[in-house]
């Protein structure tokens, strides 16, 4: 007895063809078409250049200290220095340079926090959607006990008790971030499970194990990717504040949250210290959810067709 893949029946969901609406080119088409989402993906291509090649875009060392150039405005203004293009912090540091090193933690935060949460959150919603009975009961009430818990409260918490370290934030907020996947994943394996392709595998003794991961997994990578995407910003945002707190990644390294911490009190009077680690933050979270939200409109086959 041959079992046909979900790519060559009628019955079950099929695999997106090369060339379709949810391939790698197809969907970067989707996205240029959508002027806004064209200009959020070309912003986030310059974050990631910013962040790889940081060493060879920013004109200093971020740690470089100078008490005689404290506080110099952008070169813009008066007293400005051509120098230092963005002006300089409140101990003589060049501000762009800081701005340039911080997009780095921000995205490995962001990228490494959703990654893991999303690990999480597919395995327990695989399992969770494909057996059904006492372990969808048991993994759903762990979920329901997770959103009980404000998530940047939780973190809060437990990265106090376990000290700051980029790491240990990328790993809470990847343990307080998999719930969204593991609903969504559920939802959709709850539809598939009873499928033909996954009756017929069944039948003929193929492990569940590689039912979930040759014919349920493929079919659930669209809407994780959406997630994902707006989960990075969402990482983002709360690494920022965790470091704002005090409770991030330890004081040395760049970040553009223990900047606004660091700048808030000089608004009156150096408002650029504060302002344009500000504005790096606005605009990169701006860029991840909007090329989220066209990412979900391209993934979707119905708004494909329109």
């Amino acid at each position: 007895m041959t079992v046909m893949s979900p790519a060559a029946t009628d019955a079950g969901p099929q695999h997106k063809p090369s060339g379709g609406p949810g391939s790698g080119s197809v969907v970067l088409r989707g996205l240029l078409r959508n002027k806004l989402a064209a200009v959020a993906l070309a912003v986030l291509v310059l974050l990631l250049v910013a962040a790889l090649f940081a060493p060879l875009l920013a004109p200093y060392d971020p740690n470089t200290q100078n008490l005689l150039l404290r506080l110099r405005p952008p070169a813009w203004q008066d007293d400005g220095s051509g120098a230092h293009l963005l002006g300089t912090d409140q101990l003589g540091r060049d501000m762009l340079s800081r701005v340039v090193y911080g997009t780095r933690v921000s995205l490995l935060v962001g990228a490494g926090a959703a990654l893991l949460a999303g690990v999480i959150g597919t395995v327990v919603g695989l399992a969770s959607g494909y057996f059904g009975g006492w372990a969808d009961r048991t993994l759903m009430r762990l979920a329901d006990v997770q959103l009980a818990f404000p998530s940047l409260l939780l973190a809060l918490a437990v990265v106090g008790f376990l000290g700051s370290g980029l790491w240990v934030v990328i790993v809470v907020l990847g343990f307080t971030g998999w719930v969204s996947y593991a609903r969504v994943v559920r939802s959709e394996v709850m539809s598939l499970r009873t499928r033909d392709f996954v009756t017929e595998a069944r039948a003929i003794g193929v492990t569940d194990v590689t039912i979930m991961r040759r014919h349920l997994l493929p079919n659930v990578m669209a809407p994780l990717a959406t997630i994902g995407t707006l989960h990075v910003a969402a990482a983002i945002v709360a690494e920022a504040s965790l470091s704002y707190l005090g409770l991030g990644v330890p004081k040395e390294t760049v970040t553009w949250g223990g900047m606004l911490s660091d700048g808030q009190l000089y608004l009156g009077t150096s408002w650029w210290v504060a302002v344009f680690p500000g504005i790096a933050l606005m605009l990169t979270s701006l860029a991840i959810n909007i090329t989220g939200d066209a990412l979900r409109d391209v993934a979707d086959p119905k708004a494909y067709r329109r």
